[in-house]
């Protein structure tokens, strides 16, 4: 039997959501961040092999040769990579006292509500810093995300994809132009069972307290199956390595390393092939800072500037940002103490 102490709702913290008249009062969500948008842009996929994904990924072309009459054709064939990505499972357990919900039947689903909310907040925000820092070599149960991917600067491969920024001291942040689909990057989910967050009423369950003695909790129960897996590391690029010191002083010019990462993108190329439009989404993610800098630098100050500026545009609704018609994304989960990456 669990014993619950702190991590239940207590009548304290209740009374700090009623008005003197008993009447709830709504919870200002000061926690929250834009997570749950972020995530409005994954794309969902099946694994194909339980709880893992595997993919067949194109490393090198056959070579062909010119031929002659009386001669024969050299044998050739493609090189392909067999990759799998594992997923993990983040969870969490509400309860709320009965007797505390009895107290204000009135209230007891927004209550509820309420605290559901901030869970689900919470998952979202556990599954963005997952999708950009997790790395199952630190721990296990982690699945393996873009830094983990995209973490040691080359001229082949994922390396190839990172674009410098120069900043060589503990304050860096990173950039991400990320493409969205089969091709690019996926957020996965073991087959057979449903992709996204769930949430499930566990309804009357006993419990214990700190001394050992039982009560009664309304419990609800949350969680989600993710992993990630990436198809072509083409459709992927990192800009790390920017000085947030410096970009806030206004001498990191963004926008030549955004133009040298979007010149790195597949997605640009095959846009372009037959007017046909890549299958993926296009999206840029970047922290507030780096979202205000780039407002800073792209403001006017003077009848020279003469540059590609960030431009409004709608996604679903709702106004973004964009660079070359990619929409910006705001995240707090992209810190601003990442470590060099060489």
């Amino acid at each position: 039997m669990p014993t619950l102490t702190q991590s239940t709702q207590s009548m304290i913290d209740q009374y700090k959501n009623v008005d003197g008249m008993g009447r709830y009062i709504e919870v200002i969500e000061t926690m929250n961040d834009t997570s749950q948008d972020i995530m409005d842009d994954w794309s969902w996929m099946e694994c194909n092999s339980g709880t893992k994904h595997t993919r067949s990924i194109r490393t090198g072309l056959p070579s062909v040769a010119w031929g002659a009459l009386y001669q024969g054709i050299p044998q050739s064939k493609s090189a392909k990579q067999m990759v799998d990505d594992t997923t993990g499972f983040v969870e969490g357990l509400s309860g709320v006292d009965e007797r505390q919900l009895a107290l204000y039947a009135d209230n007891k689903v927004a209550i509820r509500s309420a605290e559901g909310r901030s869970f689900m907040e919470s998952m979202a925000q556990e599954l963005v810093t997952a999708m950009f820092y997790h790395d199952p070599a630190s721990n296990p149960k982690y699945p393996k995300g873009l830094g983990a991917r995209f973490s040691t600067i080359g001229t082949s491969g994922a390396g190839a994809q990172i674009v410098d920024a120069g900043g060589t001291g503990s304050d860096n942040t990173s950039i991400w132009m990320v493409e969205w689909g089969y091709d690019g990057l996926s957020a996965i989910y073991p087959k057979g069972t449903p992709a996204g967050m769930q949430r499930e009423n566990m309804g009357r369950q006993r419990v214990l307290d700190a001394d050992g003695n039982p009560y009664y909790i309304e419990e609800e129960m949350f969680r989600t199956h993710v992993g990630f897996s990436l198809g072509d590391w083409q459709r992927v690029v990192r800009i790390p390595n920017i000085d947030v010191s410096n970009m806030k002083a206004g001498s990191v010019d963004l926008y030549k390393f955004l133009r040298q990462g979007y010149y790195k993108l597949k997605s640009r190329r095959v846009n372009k092939v037959m007017d046909q439009k890549s299958p993926g989404r296009l999206a840029i993610y970047c922290n507030r800072d780096v979202l205000e800098a780039l407002d800073a630098l792209g403001t006017n100050s003077g009848a020279s500037d003469n540059f590609t500026r960030l431009r409004p545009m709608e996604v679903q609704g709702k106004e973004v940002l964009s660079y070359r018609n990619i929409p910006l994304r705001e995240t707090d989960a992209i810190l601003n103490t990442e470590a060099r990456i060489v």
